[in-house]
């Protein structure tokens, strides 16, 4: 079996200096996963790993740091050096939280370090049962390497017609960022259906952002804003899309056409 600590020693890297790092976040649609951060390749995680609320790293360390896939896969991106510690300066935000200020906090200085360079992003590891424990020392814990890949893929969209999502903060956070483009970049009809009910609302997505903003819309509300859905309370919706249409009078026409097809006001949740 190969672990992740048999490649450390391979390239000449002490495990006693190495500590795995493994950043899972999950705090709501609209907010971005270390993952995210990751692929957008802008610095914003190398920023997230050096603010910490507790002493977490010692100057000196390694860190062989990972993040959580949207398919839960904990995947090498990086092992990066920690040359020294200070504090957050004011006005500094949390990048997967922009409303949470971090002023004060500990600030690692921290740089990327090239070894291992050829396996970020293509290696997985078996993490173990202990997901509450996302810092931990190497030399204590022998990660299996699961699989080594020649390319970094997330699955294809599966295209507007498939495209089935339930109105939960969870699994919309869970999203692949290439499938949040694909739906932010069109405009359309959508179906909401009462999975306690069957019952059927038919909504349309007009604004910047499109049927990804409309989405995160209920995700945070429950209701996006709907008086017919806020009257029922919380309620689990599924969400899928009817027909993209990327003009103004184009959507309200169909909007129209939909909620006559489904009967959505004889019997479903549209009002007008």
């Amino acid at each position: 079996m190969l672990t992740f600590n048999a490649i450390l020693r391979h390239e000449g890297i002490g495990v006693k200096k190495v500590r795995l790092v493994r950043h899972q976040y999950t705090g709501g649609p609209g907010r971005p996963t270390p993952y995210d951060l990751w692929r957008a390749n802008d610095g914003r995680l190398e920023t997230y790993q050096q603010i910490q609320r507790r002493k977490r790293f010692a100057v000196g360390d390694l860190l062989a740091t990972f993040v959580v896939t949207p398919n839960s896969d904990t995947l090498f991106v990086g092992l990066y050096s920690v040359d020294g510690v200070g504090s957050v300066p004011p006005g500094v935000t949390d990048p997967t939280q922009s409303d949470l200020d971090v002023t004060g906090m500990n600030f690692y200085d921290i740089h990327r370090d090239q070894r291992l360079a050829d396996y970020a992003g293509h290696l997985t590891v078996d993490w173990g049962k202990g997901f509450l424990a996302w810092v931990q020392y190497a030399d204590r814990h022998e990660k299996a390497v699961l699989e080594i890949r020649k390319e970094i893929t997330e699955p294809p969209f599966p295209g507007f017609s498939e495209f089935i999502c339930d109105v939960d903060k969870d699994k919309i956070a869970a999203i692949p960022l290439t499938w949040q483009a694909v739906l932010r970049s069109v405009r359309g009809v959508y179906l909401l259906v009462c999975k306690e009910t069957g019952k059927q609302y038919v909504g349309s997505a007009k604004s910047e952002g499109g049927l990804w903003q409309r989405l995160l819309d209920y995700a945070q509300t429950g209701d996006g804003g709907n008086v017919e859905l806020r009257r029922r309370g919380p309620r689990p919706y599924q969400f899928t899309v009817l027909e993209v249409v990327n003009s103004d009078f184009g959507i309200e026409k169909t909007e129209e056409a939909w909620k006559r097809k489904l009967l959505t006001r004889e019997f479903g949740l549209n009002e007008n």
